[in-house]
């Protein structure tokens, strides 16, 4: 086995063992636990994103159609990198209302000078639904079937870094470790079916969800409360 190959092995161990509960963590909660505490995190990280001096441009969120919240990224690298996640993606109705969330999986892998370790709190803004909306039938790249590219900052910013928002996805991150700097091209973007059966108590699919806002759960309101404030 090459260098890169046995590196990029240990890295995606490195990231099932990040990602997995142990087995007696697995069996000591109840349906949809680790999902109820997902949403209680992208809530938090929207909320401290919305508190930070350089924040997400008011014009950027009024455009927007959809979201994807992915706390604690684990981005890893020694010459090959990788990437894991799960969070959860919600899209604006023509009303503006937001949907029930879809839980999702971030993956990708990157080569090129890089080292350390860095877990990443990631949102992605998304200007129109539809991609997100044709996610249920599989996944997709980013910086590659549509264009991501780092958000302008600025609560009050008129986006002078790209005054016509012209890419389709806007990303922004909080970083922690030692790892400097993080690239989304080639992340795939698909939906977690475990994790939605485990928090709805039922198989749904991502469009049904996007598609409804009935959702009662208290973690589910928080959220959307949030995005509502942000607008």
């Amino acid at each position: 086995m090459n260098l890169k190959a046995s590196v990029l092995a240990v890295l995606m161990s490195g990231f099932s063992i990040a990602s997995t509960p142990s087995m007696a963590q697995a069996n000591s909660g109840t349906s949809g636990q680790k999902e109820s505490a997902k949403l209680e995190a992208a809530n938090t990280i929207l909320t401290e994103f919305s508190q930070m001096k350089e924040t997400i441009p008011q014009q950027l969120l009024d455009l927007s159609e959809g979201i994807v919240i992915i706390p604690k990224m684990i981005n890893a690298g020694f010459v090959v990198g990788g990437k894991r996640g799960k969070g959860i993606a919600l899209v604006k109705n023509k009303q503006g209302d937001w949907s029930d969330p879809v839980f999702v999986t971030l993956t990708g892998g990157s080569f090129g000078f890089q080292i350390g370790v860095q877990a990443v709190d990631l949102v992605l803004v998304f200007k129109s639904s539809k991609t997100l909306l044709d996610m249920s039938s599989g996944s997709f790249t980013l910086g590659g079937d549509l264009s991501v590219a780092a958000g302008p900052m600025g609560r009050s910013s008129t986006a002078s870094t790209d005054s016509k928002l012209e890419a389709e996805v806007y990303s922004y991150s909080r970083s922690k470790g030692l790892f400097a700097g993080i690239t989304l091209n080639g992340a795939a973007l698909s939906v977690d079916r475990d994790a939605n059966t485990a928090f709805y108590d039922r198989f749904e699919n991502a469009n049904t969800l996007f598609n409804s806002s009935s959702s009662t759960s208290r973690e589910v309101q928080d959220l959307k409360n949030t995005l509502k404030s942000l607008e």
